[in-house]
This record gives structure tokens, C-alpha cells and sequence, in this order.
């Protein structure tokens, strides 16, 4: 996971990985960090978190991320401007075309 989430965001880990998680961070602290924690939940039926990554060319992106380890759960459907993709691990993220989007709403 954390190579895949460190190619996907170009992060570096704050600090060494241990063995239950890594918080990834913007190497320039432009974006937010990251924690991937691991847990014994398993899958849930209801997700806590949901990731948007906004791209300016989307089908770029998308290949570049299956090509990373990504899978494609949703591809692209008429009249969305989004994809769902799952990482490695099957969770769920979309990567949403931001032509026309304005700090996450349409413009």
C-alpha cells in the first residue's frame, strides 16, 4: 500500500514505516498528510473515507494508476465526469476530471 499511495500522490513517508501503518506526506507541504493504518476491521459494508483525486487529464491519470496496481471497479459512464478505481488492497477511490470544477463543486 504504501508504495502504490506514494506513486499515486508523489508522497514520502514522514517517518519510517512501522509495521501497523505510515503517514505519507507532501514532500513540498502544499497537500495534507496521509495515514494508512492497517486494522482487523476488515471490509466495510460502509466506507469512513472516501478519496477524490482531481486530475486535468483524467484519462491519463487513470492509466497511470492502473499501471501503479490500481483496478478498475466503474469505468467512465455518459454524463459523469468520474471513474472509481480500488488500490491494492480493493479500496474504493474516484478520479474525477476537473475541467469545469472549482474547489470541488461545478462551476
Amino acid at each position: 500500500m504504501i508504495a502504490f499511495w506514494q506513486g499515486a500522490l508523489g508522497y514520502v513517508p514522514r517517518d519510517p514505516p512501522k509495521e501497523d501503518g505510515v503517514i505519507l506526506r507532501d514532500p513540498v507541504g502544499a497537500g495534507p498528510n496521509l495515514c494508512l493504518h492497517r486494522t482487523d476491521e476488515g471490509r466495510l459494508e460502509d466506507y469512513r473515507i472516501h478519496l477524490d483525486l482531481y486530475s486535468s487529464n483524467a484519462g491519463s491519470e487513470v492509466s497511470r494508476l492502473l499501471r501503479l496496481g490500481a483496478t478498475l471497479n466503474r469505468p467512465a459512464e455518459k454524463g459523469h465526469d468520474y471513474v472509481t478505481l480500488a488500490d491494492p488492497d480493493g479500496n474504493l477511490f474516484d478520479v474525477i476530471d476537473k475541467r469545469g470544477w472549482s474547489f470541488g463543486r461545478r462551476a
